[in-house]
């Protein structure tokens, strides 16, 4: 249950916008990975391939976000998939996503607009903060742990204890309503998806 934004088309047009949000692809727990709840903020030319950060393109590490070569030393991330619309009413990223870039692409006149949507990333190194029990990424998943942050809300925080606040409820099992989950389970977490309820027991 966390996010970001993405896509754009003609290469050298495009200008990508990212956004920062907190219910993306599938709106997890709550939780925030590293530096924020995986959104990234940029403003740059495309400056790649004809079609700006299409699926398995890479993008640069930095504020800026480009279209680099995977091959290329400045790639830091690969697109898993993308989308046009709003995150929120687009499809849900895949479970190993790490972070959610949204983009906002617009072209010179008399380019017309293209539309806007998000790119489901994953780093191409560790750290993986979408990987269960690691305390970030966009979605919470199965393996998470998390910790309640005020009531009737609960955020992602890493399973070993290493985050700024310690795990309380570790994520077991996800299904489809709450009556199937299992009876020792002490906390129900929404996750999305075709199995929206994840079974949580104290840790």
């Amino acid at each position: 249950m966390y996010e970001h934004r993405v896509p754009g088309v003609l290469r050298g047009l495009l200008f990508a916008l990212a956004a920062l949000s907190l219910s993306a692809c599938r709106q997890p727990a709550g939780a925030s990975g590293p530096g924020g709840d995986g959104l990234r903020d940029s403003t740059a030319p495309s400056g790649y391939g004809v079609v700006f950060l299409g699926p398995a393109d890479c993008s640069s590490r930095g504020d800026v976000v480009r279209e680099v070569s995977c091959r290329s030393e400045k790639a830091a991330a690969r697109v898993l998939t993308r989308y046009t619309g709003a995150p929120s009413e687009g499809p849900a990223c895949p479970p190993s996503t790490d972070f959610v870039l949204h983009i906002s692409p617009s072209g010179p006149s008399p380019e017309p607009a293209v539309p806007g949507g998000y790119a489901c990333m994953r780093n191409l190194e560790s750290p993986h903060p979408g990987d269960p029990g690691q305390g970030g990424g966009p979605l919470t998943v199965v393996g998470d742990c998390v910790y309640g942050s005020r009531k009737g809300e609960v955020r992602e925080t890493a399973c070993d204890g290493s985050g700024e606040r310690p795990p309380e409820f570790e994520v077991g099992s996800a299904v489809g309503r709450r009556g199937l989950c299992p009876d020792t389970t002490d906390l129900f977490v929404q996750l999305g998806g075709e199995t929206p309820v994840g079974c949580a027991r104290r840790v």
